[in-house]
């Protein structure tokens, strides 16, 4: 289940064939992930990720305060 999710984060941010096999390095220009019409819906799925990563380290530092009163 871990590696689905780091899959999927780095899938949504775009980070892809960034490290190539089988010695696998191609010369000239890569065009970007970013481009294209899904660049917004990416940049806006990114931030709710980290929205998402904040406001549970927020819940956790509560919910550790209560319990070390």
């Amino acid at each position: 289940m871990a590696l689905s999710v780091l899959h999927l984060v780095l899938w949504i941010f775009g980070i892809r064939d960034h490290a190539p096999q089988d010695g696998a390095f191609g010369g000239g220009s890569h065009p970007s992930s970013f481009s294209g019409t899904h660049s917004l819906m990416r940049l806006l799925a990114a931030a709710v990720i980290a929205v998402a990563f904040l406001s549970l380290a927020i819940w956790a530092a509560v919910w550790l305060a209560i319990k070390l009163l």
